[in-house]
């Protein structure tokens, strides 16, 4: 089910957050948005996920409007991890986790067998399940944030929206972090990400979504778009570029 902007604009007091942005978001591909801070990159996730109300234009699920969906619908389909997540109650981290299934609970029903597996399948392919007893404020910021990636990863979404998910982690749980949202991908959800690390992108980007100043500077195949003549033209400083060990493409400030 494609999500789609069609000319959104977004104000943050007299600033155009956004200013006439149109994409198309394809389920099944990671797609990942990049720009210089204040480029308006967690401005469109929050109107993709109906958390901003844009001053025009408008946001399609499936070919319906976002904010004609009732809230539980809304939450059933479309995930979002904040780039600075506050939990405010000190659960366990595997309580913190189930609160992903509620919008597939009714109002008065306990956890079902589907919701308990759910919630064993997140926990254990974040490889959180050896502290899912712990209480969450009790863990580190990489910890937290696995275990909030599970409760995404919980409610089976069929969009995965996040906000610099790899901010908090070390290398190794940066690439199980991308590992998971690959892994969503394939079987079928459409993923979001917004990344700063361009090599981070161009490991796991199936297409890439260039913002600055608001406005879309670039947007297409992450092999076509990623070059360093467009990064350097839209981070205003030279960038790189080279071929690692592995084949991968790695970019880089600076001349070479």
């Amino acid at each position: 089910m494609e999500l789609t902007a069609t000319d959104l604009v977004l104000l943050l007091g007299e600033t155009r957050a956004l200013d006439g942005v149109s994409a198309a978001f394809q389920p099944g591909c990671i797609t990942v948005l990049l720009g210089p801070n204040g480029a308006g990159k967690s401005s469109l996730l929050k109107c993709l996920v109906g958390l901003a109300e844009p001053e025009g234009g408008r946001v399609m699920l499936g070919g319906a409007p976002l904010r004609s969906l009732k809230p539980r619908e809304r939450a059933r389909r479309i995930a979002y991890l904040a780039q600075e997540p506050t939990v405010h109650w000190n659960l366990a981290a595997k309580e913190l986790v189930a609160l992903g299934r509620l919008p597939h609970r009714g109002p008065y029903g306990g956890p079902s067998q589907a919701d308990e597996a759910a919630v064993a399948k997140a926990l254990s392919d974040t490889e959180t399940m050896h502290f899912a007893a712990r209480p969450i404020h009790s863990l580190s910021g990489g910890e937290r944030a696995r275990v909030l990636l599970a409760r995404l990863l919980a409610g089976e979404p069929q969009w995965l929206l996040a906000d610099e998910p790899l901010a908090s982690l070390d290398p190794a749980h940066q690439l199980d972090m991308l590992r998971l949202f690959r892994s969503a991908a394939n079987h079928g959800a459409g993923v979001l990400l917004v990344l700063h690390d361009l090599n981070q992108a161009a490991r796991i980007a199936d297409d890439v979504l260039i913002l600055k100043q608001g406005r879309i500077a670039a947007a297409g195949a992450a092999a076509d778009v990623l070059s360093a003549r467009l990064l350097s033209d839209v981070y205003e400083t030279p960038i790189g570029e080279a071929a690692g060990p592995d084949g991968q493409r790695l970019f880089y400030a600076g001349q070479a």
